[in-house]
């Protein structure tokens, strides 16, 4: 990894921060190549601090540690990427993050899609599919998904990718729909997932 420090003065190069696991980024600092080497040494992020004009372990006074994981440098090799493994919140603040936001996975659509059905369940009208759907309890729930996954099926076997991406959507949706009913969101299926990749 090639890192052009002299492209900025003082040496520093912008290292932003992001969690290894839900991509939120965390944080900015600033590294020096002592930063950057210290940082690989001892697997927390360490960053030059501008206010105290030395090195600065994030961390070393909270126990709030960022364990790297991994570092890119950028394309014009003057912006590193940091992933790392928060140890608490990464914000001086006690925020998660330093602009505020919750450290949570985020699934881009699927994720605006649960808070629709989240919305839909917690608010009910009757133009809404969904609600009527929570209305008509978690038997009725099931046999949905059953039904759209007996469709997808079907479709599978045959050559109508059409009919069987929009099958698998109404087969997403309704699983979606089923995993709020029994109380449960796409993060908790999802660790599972993880977990088992790491076994």
């Amino acid at each position: 990894m090639t890192i052009n420090f002299s492209k900025h003065p003082q040496g520093l190069v912008p290292a932003i921060v992001q969690d290894a696991s839900t991509k939120r980024v965390l944080m900015l600092g600033y590294m020096n190549k002592e930063a950057v080497n210290t940082t690989q040494e001892k697997q927390q992020v360490t960053f030059y601090s501008r206010s105290k004009k030395r090195l600065w372990t994030k961390g070393e006074e909270s126990g709030h540690f960022l364990q790297l994981v991994d570092m890119a440098v950028d394309c014009d090799q003057d912006t590193l990427l940091i992933q790392a493994n928060p140890v608490g919140p990464s914000c001086h603040t006690g925020d998660d993050t330093c602009w505020g936001e919750d450290n949570t996975s985020s699934y881009g659509f699927l994720t605006a899609l649960e808070e629709v059905i989240n919305d839909r369940k917690n608010n009910p009208s009757d133009k809404s599919y969904v609600a009527r759907l929570f209305a008509k309890g978690m038997n009725k729930i099931a046999q949905k998904v059953g039904e759209e996954a007996v469709e997808t099926v079907i479709e599978a076997k045959d050559e109508n990718s059409d009919l069987f991406l929009n099958e698998s959507a109404d087969l997403l949706f309704h699983l979606m729909i089923l995993l709020q009913a029994k109380g449960h969101r796409l993060d908790d299926v999802v660790q599972i997932l993880e977990e088992r990749q790491k076994g």
